[in-house]
């Protein structure tokens, strides 16, 4: 079963991406959040490019990934859940939640170290927000959170088959909840608690630091409720909010080669450490008892 997975994982992988960019794409034509300041071909062109660069300089780099390393994991007895006598399924979802809490704890130590926060701020530095900013992320970026993801695969000896959904499903939240689709308010306020929906990490992505600085989930939302980084609502309201940082704000820094260039440009402020962006407002309440809640209805009526 497990060769059979490892054969199969790149068709698997490649369906999804395409089926969920599509679907997102044309969402995002059908029913915007936000209006959209950039042109799409500026945007979708350079971060597109990256995912290109991205995915040959991993190939390149790794002679194995993470559900290559779970199958081989397996067969040699590594990790824990290996060694453990439990049953399959519930292996399955103990991996995927821990990998979940793993890449959650990576992002919020991207955002802290100003060292790394400079590879992920150039993933801040796109101006508008859509489903191809979940794809826009440095390379240097991509090796260092593979190399994470090994490590915790090496440790944790999760299925194959749990590695490869995980692997799936972060690929397709991480481009719905980027999406610039218009979610209506009650459906927003239930699915948060399953997934995070484009209006919780849409949050992310304020030039604000301290609302960048929270909200670090990418598909389980839980992790920023139980550990005190939720915001449930941006300050100025979801289509008046500023996306992006400081420091990048014209249309050439969209551009692939000042993306690749970004880290070593500037000071690496906005980090979490960073001592204007240390306090998160209002962090774990309700989505009904903030204030912004109210204008974020008016966005919607008024849209």
């Amino acid at each position: 079963m497990s060769e059979t997975i490892l054969g199969s994982e790149p068709v698997i992988r490649l369906a999804a991406f395409l089926g969920v960019l599509a679907a997102m794409a044309i969402w995002e034509v059908a029913a915007p959040r936000r209006r959209r300041d950039i042109p799409r071909v500026v945007r979708w062109t350079n971060n597109l490019a990256l995912v290109v660069i991205d995915t040959a300089i991993l190939r390149l780099t790794f002679p194995i990934l993470a559900v290559g390393l779970a199958v081989l994991a397996e067969e040699r007895g590594w990790g824990l859940l290996n060694n453990l006598d439990i049953s399959f399924w519930l292996a399955v979802l103990i991996s995927m939640v821990l990998l979940d809490l793993a890449i959650y704890l990576q992002h919020v130590m991207f955002h802290s170290i100003p060292a790394l926060w400079r590879l992920h701020r150039m993933h801040h530095a796109d101006l508008d927000f859509d489903a191809t900013t979940g794809l826009r992320f440095h390379p240097i970026e991509i090796l260092i959170s593979m190399a994470i993801k090994l490590a915790v695969v090496a440790a944790l000896g999760p299925p194959a088959i749990a590695v490869l959904l995980f692997e799936v499903i972060l690929n397709a939240t991480a481009l719905f909840n980027h999406a610039n689709i218009n979610l209506p308010i009650s459906v927003d306020r239930w699915l948060r608690w399953i997934v995070v929906t484009p209006d919780m990490h849409r949050v992310h992505h304020s030039v604000d630091p301290k609302e960048t600085n929270s909200n670090y989930g990418f598909n389980l939302p839980w992790w920023d409720r139980l550990l005190g980084t939720y915001v449930a609502q941006p300050g100025k309201g979801h289509t008046a909010m500023d996306i992006g940082i400081e420091q990048f704000r014209t249309q050439r820094d969209l551009w692939i080669d000042r993306m690749l260039i970004q880290p070593v440009r500037g000071p690496a402020s906005g980090h979490a450490l960073d001592s204007s962006s240390r306090s998160f407002p209002n962090t774990g309440l309700d989505l009904d008892s903030r204030p912004s809640e109210a204008n974020s209805s008016e966005e919607h009526s008024k849209e």
